[in-house]
C-alpha cells in the first residue's frame, strides 16, 4: 500500500536510511528535521503516516504526537534511543500508535509501517488542501486548526470536500444541503460568506472560489 509518509528526525543519517528504505516500498517521503517543521509539513502535506523522533530541537517529539493528535487521527510511529518502560508510556500516552527504541532493524520498522497503514481508515474524512473534515465525529480542521462549524456549515463545506474543483451550481449546493426547502438560493451566498470567515481567520488563502454567473468551486488560487 503506497501512501505519503513524513519522517521527522534530527538526524539527517537516520532520516535519509528512512527515506530510502521507505521510498523502496513504493512510498512517498518527506523529511522533516525538527518539531516545528514536522508539524508545519503535517498540516501542509496531510500525510498517511508520521514516523517521529522523540528527542527533536525546538519541540520534542511528545509534543508534537500531541498536536498531531488533536488535528486528527494520523497514525504515528515513534522512534526513540530511550528504552525504559516509563519512556514508552510517555510515547504512548501522548497519542503514538505505535513506538520502536533505536537501534532497530528496518525490516521491523517497515513491518510495523505496514501494519498501521492496514488498519482501516477513519470513515468519512475528507481531506483537500490542509482541509480535513470528519463526517463520523463532525469535526474540521484547516492546516491544524480546528473549526468552529454550525451544522450547516459543515455539512455545506463537506458538499465541497467531496466534489472538489468541481464547479458546483447554487441550485446544486440548495438540493444537496437545504434538500431544495429554501425560496431563494441567496442562502448559499450567505453560508458560504460564513465559511469563508472561518476558513480564512488565521490568515490562509481562499478555497471557495465563486464562478461567476454558475456557483462555486473548492480549488485552490
Amino acid at each position: 500500500m503506497a501512501a505519503r509518509i513524513l519522517v521527522v528526525d534530527d538526524d539527517a543519517r537516520v532520516g535519509a536510511a528512512l527515506q530510502r528504505a521507505l521510498i523502496a516500498e513504493g512510498h512517498q517521503v518527506e523529511l522533516a528535521a525538527d518539531g516545528p517543521a514536522g508539524l508545519r509539513a503535517a498540516a501542509e502535506r496531510q500525510p498517511d503516516l508520521v514516523v517521529l523522533d522523540v528527542m527533536l530541537p525546538g519541540i520534542d517529539g511528545v509534543q508534537v504526537c500531541r498536536r498531531l493528535r488533536e488535528r486528527g487521527p494520523v497514525p504515528i510511529l515513534m522512534l526513540t534511543a530511550l528504552g525504559a518502560p516509563g519512556e514508552r508510556v510517555r510515547g504512548l500516552d501522548s497519542g503514538a500508535d505505535d513506538y520502536l527504541v533505536k537501534p532497530f532493524a528496518y525490516e521491523e520498522l517497515l513491518a510495523r509501517v505496514r501494519a498501521l497503514l492496514r488498519r482501516a481508515p477513519p470513515p468519512g474524512r475528507l481531506l483537500f488542501a490542509g482541509l480535513v473534515l470528519e463526517e463520523g465525529t463532525r469535526l474540521a480542521w484547516r492546516g491544524g486548526r480546528a473549526l468552529d462549524l454550525t451544522a450547516t456549515e459543515f455539512d455545506l463545506l463537506a458538499h465541497f470536500l467531496r466534489h472538489p474543483r468541481q464547479v458546483l451550481t447554487r441550485e446544486q449546493l440548495l438540493d444537496a444541503v437545504w434538500g431544495g426547502e429554501v425560496e431563494t438560493d441567496n442562502v448559499v451566498a450567505v453560508y458560504v460568506g460564513y465559511l469563508r470567515q472561518k476558513l480564512e481567520l488565521g490568515g490562509e488563502p481562499r478555497l471557495l472560489q465563486t464562478v461567476r454567473g454558475v456557483g462555486y468551486a473548492l480549488r485552490e488560487g
